[in-house]
């Protein structure tokens, strides 16, 4: 009865909604969690299961040899080779095995089982094996034998320690930090100022400079790239700058993000309460000491929006990290050599697994540690305005 009474207090509607939003949320959950899964097992582990059995035996097949001829030693009329069939330090639990590959499975473990021609051959669950011949063993190599072999769950950091070190994702993430931080603290020093100026200081062409502003918004990145690039080059090499340098990129990536951060601060701070600002003014406080003492502490939520949108695009940029910065091993982000890793290392997804986690758990961190002032700052922004 109480769940009846609870249910028509919060409403369809309402429980609609939630279990819309946690649904959404586990269907975006889940690929992170398969790849957080597969960057942490073993190679032949993911090739022979799929990363929701990595926590219970996966059974795969694989072969090997027994031992040479020459090993063998004879119990009264019969040969006999005797050993493992695990390579040392490997182990699993045999369940089936087979001396033809189109039955790799065709005895179970434990069996006595007669592979013709007078031999039989008994492999355990521990691997251990034993091989029996009616006649004197032949040829130089062991004979070749087919497993199915259960593996228990294991969970190995050699995939991270591959990325980081041998892959060079290490520099990477060093060169992304690099280019990140700056680019996303610049733009929103600049439009925090900028958008003090177009809310609450009156001066010829304000509304001009706000619709410029809103247009550039819809501007893309691609059509204005090539004429940026020309611009910088051009001034680089009047002053003898380098082409190539991080404060291009910087300064590329502010150029882009600056119209959306004024227009989303521009919004929310023309929303602050009118009486404080004049009253500020009244008590003798300049623009700049308003905007330092009062506008800026209040206009938090709004900054931090903003700042979880431009790091996000500035941590997954591609394009313009090519263009402004190059493709040199040592310049290279994590985009970058993500990219690279899929031509060299396609088919390793222990390898590409890792890297891919590595470049998204920065941006996890930082979602999570601003994402209450989210959505805070863009609602403010969309319904206050002057």
């Amino acid at each position: 009865m109480s769940a009846v009474v609870n249910l028509r207090r919060i409403g369809l509607p309402r429980l609609f909604v939630h279990a819309s939003v946690l649904l959404i949320c586990i269907i975006w959950l889940i690929p992170t969690l398969g790849i957080l899964v597969t960057s942490i097992r073993e190679k032949d582990q993911i090739v022979a299961s799929g990363w929701w059995t990595a926590f219970s035996s996966s059974t795969q097949t694989t072969q090997g040899r027994l031992g040479a001829p020459s090993t063998a030693k004879q119990e009264g009329s019969n040969y006999v080779i005797t050993g493992s069939v695990f390579e040392p330090g490997k182990s699993g639990t045999v369940k089936a095995f087979g001396s033809r590959v189109a039955a790799p499975s065709e005895f179970a473990a434990g069996t006595n089982a007669d592979i013709r021609n007078g031999e039989m051959l008994q492999i355990n669950e521990d691997g251990s094996y034993r091989y029996t011949k009616n006649a004197p063993f032949t040829g130089d190599q062991g004979r070749r034998i087919y497993l199915a072999v259960a593996s228990p769950p294991s969970f190995t950091t050699a995939n991270y320690n591959t990325v980081l070190n041998a892959e060079g994702i290490g520099q990477s993430f060093i060169n992304s930090l690099t280019v990140a931080i700056p680019a996303t603290i610049i733009p929103i020093l600049i439009a925090a100022f900028a958008a003090y100026a177009l809310s609450w200081m009156e001066f010829p062409g304000r509304a001009l400079i706000i619709a410029v502003v809103v247009g550039l918004i819809v501007v893309p990145l691609q059509m204005s790239l090539i004429p940026l690039l020309k611009l910088y080059n051009e001034v680089g090499n009047l002053f003898g700058v380098p082409s190539k340098t991080y404060a291009g990129i910087w300064l590329a990536h502010t150029a882009f993000g600056m119209p959306l951060a004024i227009y989303l601060l521009r919004n929310y701070i023309a929303g602050l309460p009118k009486e404080i600002i004049e009253s500020a003014r009244v008590d003798g406080a300049s623009d700049f000491e308003i905007f330092m003492k009062i506008v800026l502490p209040l206009s938090f939520p709004a900054l931090a929006s903003f700042s979880i949108f431009q790091f996000l695009w500035v941590w997954n940029d591609l394009l313009v990290a090519i263009v402004f910065l190059g493709t040199a091993k040592d310049q290279l982000v994590l985009t970058g050599s993500l990219n690279a890793l899929l031509g060299s290392r396609g088919g390793n997804w222990e390898i590409l697994t890792a890297s891919a986690f590595i470049t998204i758990i920065v941006p996890l961190l930082v979602f999570f540690g601003l994402q209450r002032y989210l959505v805070r700052g863009l609602l403010a922004g969309s319904v206050k305005g002057g």
